[in-house]
């Protein structure tokens, strides 16, 4: 039994929800931060608009207006995303990034309580992990595309041998403290992380 389509949505959701901290604590390299947000979030998006939102519809006509609510939603999501690509090393980022954030939270929190709950009632178990499948196939291509694996990272800055370990979120740390066989890993803070590879290096 593999992992069905709204529980990978979620999933994808909280790991944008953290690379948002992150950018907006001043954590790690801005500039590396908000290509990998953006290659995240179009592959999530577009995933949902090929799979996902289509399989809705057809499921339950009936959810139409909250799906086309979502594709809008996505629409202005990209249009805030390219202000912050292009803010990045300006004075307004903050309040581009910012405006941006919120506008994605809000799409979450739409989503989240009314677009999959709605897909969960509307086709079975063995449909959502068929949906599964095909949104992570379309995922991990459009992150193929945008230069990342499927894991989210950079082909070329990131380098599981010499990472940048200032860049890299909590997550590719633990990847790279796995990697490492360093005990003790799972209780590990970001910072603790990057120490103890730094210490292993």
């Amino acid at each position: 039994m593999g992992p069905d389509a709204v529980d990978l949505i979620m999933d994808d959701h909280r790991v944008l929800e953290s690379l948002f901290e992150q950018v907006q604590a001043g954590e790690g390299d801005r500039r590396i931060l908000v290509d990998e947000i953006a290659a995240r979030l179009t592959a999530h998006s577009h995933a949902e608009e090929k799979k996902v939102y289509p399989t809705l519809t057809k499921a339950d006509p009936g959810e139409k207006d909250d799906v086309d609510h979502a594709y809008h939603e996505h629409d202005e999501a990209e249009e805030l995303l390219q202000q912050v690509v292009r803010s990045v090393d300006s004075p307004q980022f903050e309040q581009v990034l910012a405006e941006f954030v919120q506008a994605v939270k809000h799409h979450v929190e739409e989503e989240e309580s009314k677009v999959l709950p709605a897909l969960r009632e509307a086709v079975d178990q063995a449909t959502l992990e068929r949906l599964g499948e095909a949104f992570t196939e379309v995922r991990i291509d459009e992150l193929r595309r945008a230069g990342f694996d499927e894991e989210g990272q950079h082909a070329a800055a990131y380098d599981r041998g010499r990472a940048d370990l200032a860049g890299a979120t909590r997550d590719d740390l633990y990847e790279m403290a796995k990697d490492a066989d360093i005990s003790g890993r799972s209780s590990m803070n970001k910072d603790d992380l990057s120490q103890a590879l730094r210490r292993q290096a």
